[in-house]
This record gives C-alpha cells, structure tokens and sequence, in this order.
C-alpha cells in the first residue's frame, strides 16, 4: 500500500535559526499527536546537519535540490553525496521554481534523478502546468511529457523508489485555488501514465502529493481524495501550527 506523505517545503524563507526553532516545533507537535501519515521536512542546504540534530526519527530530513553532477569543479552547488551526508534521506527535484528562474530541463532532471537514487536519497519529483497550460487545455499532455522526458528512463525498480508532486503552478502564489476536484483529475491522470509504463502495480502504490497551496482549510477535502496521498507544503503553511493541521487532516 502506498505511502501517506506530508513534506514540507521551507523554501528560502528561514535564517538558520529560524529554521532549526520550526524544525523543533514541529518535532515537538510530532510527539504528541497521531498522525497517519509520514512526515517530512525540506529545509534549505544550510540547515541540513544543524536540523538533523534536533529533529527524532519521526520527522523524515530533505533537501530542496541537489546538484547534476556528482562532483568537481562546481563552485557553489552541493552533490547528493553531501546532502546524504547530512542525514537526510528525500531531496526535492524538479521544483516549479526550479524549472522556470534555473532553466531546468529534463537533461537535467534525469542526472539528478539519478545521483539522488545513488545516494539512498528518496526524490520528490514534482511536476505541473502553468496558467496558459491549464487554460488551453493541454495541462494533462505537458504533465504527462514531463514525467515521461524525465523518469522514463529509469527501471521499475528505480521507478518504484520515487515520490511524486503535483504542482499546478496557476494556483501558487497567484490568488487562484485548484479544486480537490481538479486535483483529483490531475493525480489520476499521473496514475494512469505510469501505469502505462510501469504497470498497475507500481502505479498504485506511487505516492503522489499535492503541492497547490495546500493549508489545513482545504487539505482534509483534498486528501479524502483517492488518488491524493498527502501535500508538499510550502509558504501557506510555514508555521508549526499550519503545518500540523494540514498533517493531521488525514
């Protein structure tokens, strides 16, 4: 059976301390409550090893991307191998932000696919359409292309070691909101294409998250969706309280 997931996704919005006193909130809320679901967060590359030290193992440890090459002269990036040897065990890839202000492309996508599976680190593969997309009605083949560009390459059992995100990119940040419905369609969509590939099995036990401005209002009618296996939760939850509403809404 499939994993249910919320991770989330601190972005650059914490100085290190800021970010090490939320990773002890949340590991704190994490004591005391019942969660039905695995819980992890993504923290920026400076507060990897300081986090790692606060947080328990009920609180799964990410990072927000990682480099494509596994090492040399690259001044500034940070391999898988270094984000692994901080602790963390998921590595954010494929971010829309990512995509749209680097100019990631699937080329690149696939070599950190790939160094992040060589390093026991679980990606988070996000994936999702822009406004124009979603209008024109072609939201269900660009999401399809990116996935098959991407992963398609990778062996089942590969495949198998992925989590995936939905990021409708029209309803982040923009005033506009996806419907647990709308969601719904894209997650099945993403289902049925790797079902195609890989097979029913696999398909049904991907994890897929939810990565729209997902807070406690609308997560508990977006998680009792089928397809919907939990949230990647960025800056409209980035508080301890937020963040353990949406984690207990399953």
């Amino acid at each position: 059976m499939r994993k249910k997931i919320v991770a989330g996704n601190w972005k650059m919005n914490t100085t290190l301390q800021e970010g090490v006193g939320l990773a002890k909130d949340v590991n704190e809320a994490l004591k005391h409550a019942e969660v039905e679901c695995d819980v992890v967060i993504c923290v920026p590359f400076t507060h990897l090893a300081p986090v790692n030290e606060v947080i328990d193992s009920k609180l799964g440890l990410g990072a927000e991307n990682c480099a494509d090459h596994k090492s040399g002269a690259y001044t500034g990036e940070v391999s898988a191998s270094m984000v692994a040897s901080t602790g963390a065990t998921y590595v954010i890839l494929g971010h829309s932000e990512r995509r749209q202000y680097y100019g990631e492309t699937a080329e690149t996508l696939k070599e950190k696919v790939a160094l992040a599976l060589d390093n026991n680190l679980t990606p988070i593969f996000c994936i999702g359409e822009v406004l124009e997309q979603r209008e024109n009605g072609s939201y269900l083949d660009v999401v399809k292309s990116q996935i098959e560009d991407a992963l398609f390459g990778l062996s089942a059992a590969e495949f198998s070691k992925l989590v995936l995100a939905y990021e409708p990119v029209w309803a982040i940040g923009t005033g506009k909101t996806a419907t647990d419905d709308q969601a719904q369609e894209m997650h099945a969509h993403i289902r049925s294409v790797i079902a195609g590939k890989y097979g029913k099995e696999i398909a049904d036990n991907t994890s897929i998250l939810y990565g729209g401005s997902c807070k406690p209002s609308n997560a508990r009618a977006l998680f009792a969706k089928p397809d919907v296996d939990g949230g990647l939760i960025g800056g409209a939850s980035l508080d301890a309280e937020s963040f353990m509403g949406i984690v207990t809404a399953f």
